[in-house]
């Protein structure tokens, strides 16, 4: 067959590289879009943070791209500030009253487990041999307080990495040393390892001994919760059963979580997106925006752009290197400035869109009152494609009046009561955990019973579906909800 060639017209679609920083940004959370944008100025001399002052632009006009609407945030925001004052997609954000209303809480110390450990290591009388075993060893437990890695595993990097002839055995004594470091229980190599460490430390009484004897001996029997089979191989009664079982479940089964370095303490603190108020019957809403700050294009990298290309006909060619240069970086100033825009324009559309249908909530907070709402009823109402609302809806948070929410929270299947009325999924979560809640702890609901208690509250629903939704709710099955 001889080869030919010929033409071929076709259309592709291909994103835009201010729709790819679109996209990736809508994703992030504040907290992320804050460090994004940190990260962004740092990298591209060109964009610079100003407060109170309207990006540049010295080749055309931004507000054409702004959209026309105004949101009642921005007119009660015009009494006070000018367009020119503020940049456009902090428009769509918060009043600085609304900003400061939210507060962040952290139970965790700045001090890392890492560094605490270190300084408890410095106060033992170690050598210099073992104090860099100490360190090492230290540096291997994970955010949990465990060792993870096996001792073999540990002794081979020690030789490889530190020059340190070290066997399994001798790490092992420096291991017992730093187990007994605070807190209790850090350093284990398991579950059952951490627990045994923490009760060691307990006065030596009669439910201690049990409870170390569980642990020891009947380890697997405890975790399953095969009471009966643990009293009758021990031969106790139930009283002590309880009694011993009340001081294992008074253990921290994640020592090291009682210290937290800096990004710890961040992943533990929830900073809303949105804040969503009730007050005499009526609710409004905005973004969080305190920690995000305005962007604009550098004014000398500006000016200096527009020299070059006012004396372009007498350029060297270094010249015309730089020039080529600094309008890679002003066009990449501007994208990002467009992107954080349009990023703040969908998350208010799609946030009001929620608001809209879940109105009833937010004025009431009663759980009851959450309406059958899907990706598909909130992308018709605000005409983006199902796809942008699942990655706005994607690790965001709402703060309330009284909680915070995660905003997929909003999120629940429709379901049908015997009278054909549509009911969130949410409704009925509710009502099964509250029948767990209240149900004999001796004798836990099964699956089965849950399904008839629903269905006598007139509630259509099969037995897989309570599984499902119990599994969702994080409640384990009935003989692991067993208590004696």
């Amino acid at each position: 067959m001889a080869l030919k060639q010929q033409q071929v017209l076709k259309q592709t679609q291909r994103l835009s590289p201010l729709q790819m920083q679109v996209i990736k940004l809508v994703e992030l959370n504040s907290v992320e879009v804050e460090d994004r944008i940190k990260q962004e100025v740092e990298e591209n001399p060109a964009l610079e943070t100003g407060e109170g002052e309207h990006q540049e632009d010295p080749d055309t006009d931004e507000t054409d791209t702004r959209e026309d609407t105004l949101t009642q945030e921005e007119i009660i925001l015009g009494d006070y500030f000018s367009e020119d004052d503020i940049p456009d997609y902090r428009l769509n954000g918060s009043n600085q009253k609304g900003e400061q209303n939210y507060v962040e809480f952290s139970h965790y110390d700045d001090k890392s487990l890492s560094d605490f450990l270190q300084e408890q290591i410095g106060l033992l009388n170690l050598n210099e041999r073992k104090q860099m075993i100490a360190e090492y060893i230290i540096g291997n437990l994970d955010e949990n307080g465990y060792l993870t890695r096996d001792l073999q595993s540990i002794s081979d990097d020690l030789l490889f990495q530190q020059q340190i002839e070290v066997t399994p055995l001798q790490l092992e004594d420096v291991l017992y040393e730093i187990q007994d470091l605070d807190p209790p229980g850090i350093c284990a190599r398991d579950l059952q390892e951490c627990l045994l460490l923490q009760l060691n430390r307990h006065a030596p009484t009669r439910p201690v001994k049990l409870a170390k004897d569980i642990l020891s001996d009947y380890f697997d029997e405890f975790s399953r919760k095969h009471y009966d089979k643990i009293m009758r191989l021990m031969s106790i009664t139930e009283d002590d059963l309880r009694d011993a079982i009340h001081e294992i479940v008074s253990l921290n089964p994640k020592p090291g979580n009682s210290l937290g370095g800096t990004l710890q303490t961040a992943m533990n603190n929830i900073t809303p997106d949105f804040i969503v108020e009730s007050y005499n019957g009526i609710v409004s809403f905005h973004l969080n925006n305190s920690n995000i700050p305005s962007l604009k294009v550098n004014r000398n990298f500006s000016e200096m752009l527009k020299g070059y290309y006012e004396n372009k006909t007498s350029m060297s060619a270094d010249d015309k290197q730089a020039m080529l240069f600094m309008k890679q970086k002003v066009d990449s100033a501007k994208w990002f400035i467009d992107a954080v825009r349009q990023r703040q324009n969908t998350l208010q559309r799609t946030m009001e869109a929620i608001v809209a249908l879940q109105y009833d909530f937010f004025l009431t907070e009663d759980e009851t009152q959450l309406k059958p709402m899907i990706l598909k009823d909130v992308a018709e109402r605000t005409g983006f494609d199902i796809s942008t609302i699942s990655r706005v809806s994607n690790s965001k948070y709402v703060q309330t009046n009284t909680a915070v929410y995660p905003l997929k929270y909003f999120f629940s299947e429709a379901m049908q009561t015997h009278e054909g009325e549509d009911i969130s999924s949410r409704e009925v979560k509710k009502i099964l955990k509250e029948c767990i809640d209240n149900e004999n702890s001796s004798k836990p609901l099964t699956d089965d019973q849950l399904t008839k208690i629903l269905n006598k509250k007139g509630y259509v629903i099969a037995r897989r579906t309570v599984a499902k939704y119990r599994e969702q709710l994080q409640i384990p099955v009935s003989r692991l909800r067993k208590k004696i």
